[in-house]
């Protein structure tokens, strides 16, 4: 059976896997992102996948952002020792094999398609809310890249005009509102005292004078920190400041969403990323807000629905990418 060669490259991770035309995982491997001489390490990664298996027929990388599709160059904010690095020719320099690249966020959506929450979706807007908000568009089964390779760069569309400066130079981005540090942060402003919310629950193994043991839900960490994962423990504890980020975070991403709809008929969208963990907390009021934004009944037909794959649906997207570059150069 054939394999190709599925990499995911973020600021935090590496990973590889052989994959088969079905989408199963023959082999994988992860190693941290090093600052420094990171295509050594890819290539000490790669080399532990393929070792004494099946040649693939080909390789698709997905990376973070911005890209030069043309060029196969990546700059990713998060790795600055790659500016304009030409990643695409260095693997396939380094493997010998046919190399296509897209942008990480693309290729989570491409595999939600292929393989997890947005499956017969024909118009599929796939967003990743983390550290920061990446997405991407796969229409009628075609990831959509645009003509350097950036389309689908959702967390900076604008929801606000007049709103917040964002990281990027621009003004009122939805990465602004609703990524993990910027829900933290607002938060943080606005009078939240992390894990004070749940401060109230019983430490692990602490005995309940009516029922034993306190349910895993009930544990907090020693010594929390005001970061998203805390805010969300809060925001389930009731904290209303907690509360409030969510749904501030919740009422931009509905407005981006929404506003993708208008112009493309996207009729299905799945969040993945850290920080759509939070379930209920960022679910509900995103599902209000979409409720409330929505005008069009083609655009309040939007289905959202979390990741099935979570941190597998990049590696997913870029088998498929490398599926699809394979046949068609064949």
């Amino acid at each position: 059976m054939n394999h190709v060669l599925a990499i995911d490259i973020g600021g935090t991770k590496l990973a590889a896997a052989l994959v088969d035309a079905s989408g199963s995982v023959l082999r994988s491997a992860t190693r941290p992102t090093p600052r420094q001489q990171v295509m050594a390490a890819l290539e000490g990664l790669i080399e532990e996948v393929t070792r004494d298996g099946p040649e693939p027929v080909a390789a698709g990388i997905g990376c973070a952002g911005p890209l030069d599709l043309a060029a196969g160059a990546v700059s990713p904010v998060n790795m600055p020792s790659w500016r304009g690095f030409p990643l695409r020719d260095e693997v396939r320099e380094r493997t010998g094999l046919p190399t296509v690249l897209a942008g990480d966020a693309q290729c989570m959506a491409l595999g939600e398609h292929w393989l997890g929450a947005g499956q017969r979706s024909r118009a599929l807007l796939g967003v990743v809310v983390s550290t920061g908000i990446g997405g991407g568009l796969v229409l009628d089964g075609t990831p959509v890249l645009g003509p350097t390779g950036n389309a689908g760069h959702v967390g900076h569309m604008s929801v606000d005009p007049y709103g917040e400066r964002c990281e990027c130079g621009g003004r009122g981005c939805v990465e602004r509102y609703a990524s993990g540090p910027n829900l933290a942060r607002w938060a943080l402003e606005n009078g939240w005292t992390p894990g004070l919310a749940s401060s109230n629950r019983r430490r692990p193994n602490e005995p309940s004078p009516d029922r034993g043991a306190p349910s895993s839900d009930e544990v907090i960490p020693d010594a929390p920190s005001g970061d998203a994962r805390t805010l969300a423990r809060d925001a389930a504890a009731g904290d209303s400041v907690a509360v409030a980020a969510f749904e501030r975070g919740a009422r931009a991403l509905a407005g981006m969403i929404v506003s993708t709809a208008a112009a493309v008929e996207v009729t299905t969208a799945v969040i993945g990323g850290g920080v759509s963990q939070a379930g209920p907390v960022l679910f509900g009021p995103l599902e209000a807000a979409l409720d409330d934004i929505g005008g069009l009944g083609f655009v309040r037909a939007v289905e959202v629905r979390p990741t099935t794959l979570g941190v597998r649906a990049g590696l997913a997207g870029a088998a498929r990418l490398a599926w699809d570059y394979s046949r068609s150069a064949s």
